[in-house]
């Protein structure tokens, strides 16, 4: 294969990929976390901000002081930004949360890390001085006088100010210090987006080394002001510029600062930042018709490539691998001959039925990936009301008498039972809704091994295949972990902790096919053997029903699906109605059940009534948070949009918690990031009376006081795909392991004991390695055409966490 012809290369994209899994340091010393002294514990929770936007919120670990959340967030970020913080919050029921400390991580630091930043971060005391926001806009410049040159600074306006009051807002001024002067703006009452436009002269002395100190402050009446941030300019340099004007990011005052003495604690963090340079669809088109080519249904046997690429993968990056190949064919329509291509590896070495699939194989690890991918809606479906049930359990019981131990073993069995017989019901109930690309590729794992294990005693193996990955590593772990799978808010309590680990033995001991050795494991199982027999019959009947499904039927059914748009997000919200106009108007939030989908968001009166259209989705302009202030609350949204005649309206809608808004306003933004006219600025307050709750401007139509964040979203599976990231991030694996791909070709060769040319047409497996060492070459070379070439526009960012 020869050398790619390409165009000229557009700029390209930068994303960065950061993980973060983190718990409490509790290993060294038992009362870790010094902050409740009544109790000897906390109800800790962590926020996460970036630049000081919250915008995750784990859940609250009761009564401890080693809390462990186990929860992964990946968010997109725009270039811009400056710093993540971890907040360690103690919940209190009846006052304000308390902070036990953070940890904060500028993007510097972890760009020093290329390899990642891994380690115990001790907790430091939050000190409001360093607790800065913001930016301020200035106009510097050096103007001619009368007894020599002036300095001119002026003050024009500021924006995204730290809240410092209890309404929501401050009310911030600002002091200019050059030269031994102080001079002061006015103070803009409530407001987090004042304007001033106020000027001040100071006389410049030539070779005066002192800088220009630009201060933001919170007046308080009776109390202290609250600083807001500092900006501190070069004079000399100025001088040689002789005008400067533009937004600055307000800074902490380390003079200031102040540190707490005492232990409060350590945070685990395992930080990888990694920046992607993604490059034209164009330049990456050779590489996907390569791994296409490997696993289109025309070709005859197993490919090459992918062999090759499975061997040399380390375990420990397995699973990013896998998800990444699984998403690239996925775009591609080839995800089911991906897997196909997969199971036929994995049985081509597999020699003992019990071991079938049982490893960390990329067959398994790709597997787990598509049923998240297409499956976590029809998980929800399924696992939902049940797991609902288990947590609501509880609340039913009353005061009675004390129950012996064997009405307890007896009451907790009829419990579980009844769990697991709603569990099988819903299960075996779910065929038609479970989603066709999956039913089509458990078909083919289901013959796969039939053709493999022909004989009578290996009857139950096609089965258990299938289970070994729609139960054991999805229904199972969804069980376990409600939470991760987004199926509750929080995590459970010991007690419903160990009804979900029982509830998913036993779906287990199902998928098993009831097995001895999965039988004779625990003795509390016996009392269930019953049901659990059923459960088998229930089960395979199920399967056999699931993978009935030919071509034909599928095709319909893919096309019944792609004709109708599926929901991206939908759930209950609060919608804002005003009442009356005037002095006398009121105002209220509704609540409506919202869905989001590829063509318009809609509301209905509950879940199961019929939609109304509410806003297409291509007339939507921006969709962020609303200040506290404006309705006292801080899960406020708005959605800005173009009516039939191309007015600017904006519906506000409230959330119950900060993830549920930061997840509407990611769905929001993903749907309409190609829509022309989204806006740049936007009012984070409302228009109340004759004027902007956020800014004081009377003018309704005005330009936004603050930029919008249309590139700040949460990633989930339900995603749209992103063909040129996938096919980057697998070039970008493949080029670090391409000594070893070079060393395989050689010895491939080797054996043929002749040189092959790459472009031959023999189908050797060096000769499809062979084309793929080229297009690795060709890539490189597109990457460092693209650095020499213009400026990039914004790069983009991706921030992974995992708790």
């Amino acid at each position: 294969m020869g050398s790619t012809v390409r165009p000229q290369v557009p700029a390209p994209q930068r994303r960065l990929h950061v993980g973060c899994p983190f718990t409490l340091d509790t290993a060294s010393f038992w009362s870790i976390l010094q902050w409740s002294p009544l109790s000897g514990s906390s109800d800790p929770y962590c926020i996460v901000k970036v630049d000081n936007e919250p915008i995750i919120r784990t859940a609250t670990v009761w009564k401890t002081l080693c809390p462990f959340w186990g929860e992964e967030y990946q968010v997109h970020l725009p270039p811009t930004f400056h710093a993540v913080a971890f907040y360690v919050m103690d919940e209190d029921a009846l006052s304000r949360d308390d902070v036990i400390g953070k940890v904060c991580l500028t993007r510097d630091t972890l760009a020093s890390h290329p390899k990642g930043f891994s380690g115990w971060a001790p907790l430091t005391e939050v000190d409001p001085n360093e607790e800065v926001q913001g930016e301020i806009h200035l106009r510097l410049e050096v103007a001619p006088g009368t007894h020599g040159k002036r300095l001119r600074c002026s003050v024009l306006e500021a924006r995204d100010l730290a809240p410092k009051d209890r309404n929501g807002a401050s009310d911030p001024f600002v002091r200019v210090h050059y030269n031994g002067r102080t001079r002061e703006t006015s103070v803009v009452k409530k407001s987090c987006y004042p304007r001033w436009n106020e000027t001040f002269e100071f006389d410049l002395e030539e070779e005066a080394a002192e800088a220009l100190s630009v201060e933001a402050w919170d007046w308080d009446l009776v109390s202290r002001n609250d600083f807001l941030g500092k900006v501190v300019v070069n004079v000399q340099r100025l001088c040689s510029a002789q005008q400067e004007e533009g937004w600055f990011r307000l800074q902490p005052d380390q003079s200031r600062s102040r540190r707490g003495e005492g232990n409060l604690g350590s945070l685990q963090l395992e930080v990888r930042l990694r920046d992607e340079t993604v490059l034209p669809s164009v330049c990456y088109q050779p590489l996907v018709q390569l791994l296409c080519q490997e696993v289109k249904p025309d070709n005859q046997g197993p490919g090459h490539l992918i062999p090759v690429i499975e061997e040399t993968t380390s375990a420990e990056c397995r699973q990013e691998v896998a998800t990444t190949l699984l998403k690239l064919f996925l775009g591609q329509g080839l995800a089911k001959d991906f897997l196909d291509l997969l199971f036929r590896l994995e049985l081509g070495r597999t020699s003992e039925a019990n071991t079938l699939f049982r490893s960390n194989s990329l067959a398994s690890k790709s597997m787990e990936s598509f049923l998240k991918v297409a499956g976590m809606r029809y998980l929800h479906g399924i696992l939902g009301p049940v797991i609902d049930r288990v947590f609501e359990e509880k609340k039913c019981s009353g005061l009675h008498r004390p129950q012996t131990e064997a009405e307890v073993l007896e009451q907790s069995a009829q419990t579980l039972r009844a769990h697991v017989v709603a569990l099988l019901s819903a299960i075996c109930r779910s065929v038609r809704a479970c989603p066709v690309v999956v039913r089509a590729t458990f078909r083919q794992l289901f013959r796969r091994v039939q053709e493999r294990f022909p004989s009578a005693q290996y009857q139950n193996v096609p089965f258990i295949a299938v289970t070994s990955f729609l139960c054991l590593r999805f229904f199972s772990p969804a069980i376990m972990s409600p939470k991760l799978f987004h199926l509750r808010e929080r995590h459970a309590d010991a007690r419903t902790s160990r009804t979900l680990l029982l509830l998913a033995k036993v779906v287990q001991n199902v998928s098993n096919m009831d097995a001895p050795i999965s039988r004779a494991k625990e003795a509390w199982m016996e009392p269930l053997q019953p049901t659990v027999r059923r459960g088998v019959v229930q089960l395979k009947d199920f399967i056999t029903k699931l993978v009935d499904v030919e071509e034909k039927e599928e095709l319909d059914l893919q096309r019944a699906c792609n004709s109708q748009a599926p929901p991206v997000k939908e759930g209950p919200l609060f919608i804002h109605r005003t009442k009356g106009k005037g002095p006398l108007a009121s105002s209220s939030f509704k609540k409506l059940y919202f869905s989001l989908t590829t063509e318009a968001l809609s509301f209905a009166k509950t879940s199961s009534s019929k939609k109304s259209a509410f806003i297409k989705l291509a007339s939507i302009r921006a969709a962020e948070k609303v200040e506290e202030k404006s309705f006292g609350s801080s899960h406020v949204m708005q959605v800005i949009y173009a009516d039939d005649v191309g007015r600017a309206q904006t519906v506000y809608l409230q959330c119950k918690c900060v993830n549920e808004l930061n997840q509407w306003l990611s769905a929001l933004r993903k749907v309409s990031t190609n829509n022309p006219g989204l806006l740049g600025s936007y009012h984070p307050g409302i228009f109340r009376g004759d004027r902007w709750s956020c800014c004081h401007q009377k003018d309704k139509t005005d330009l936004g006081c603050d930029k919008t964040h249309s590139r700040v979203t949460l990633q989930e599976w339900s995603d749209p795909l992103d063909h040129d990231l996938e096919a980057q991030l697998i070039y970008r694996h493949l080029l670090g392991v391409e000594a070893a791909l070079r060393e395989k070709h050689r010895l491939l060769s080797g054996e043929r004991a002749a040189d092959v040319s790459p472009t031959g047409s023999g189908g050797a497996p060096e000769d499809s390695l062979a084309q793929l060492l080229l297009v690795l070459q060709d890539l490189q070379e597109a990457h460092s055409s693209s650095l020499a070439g213009p400026p990039p526009r914004e790069p983009h960012h991706l921030l992974e966490l995992q708790t």
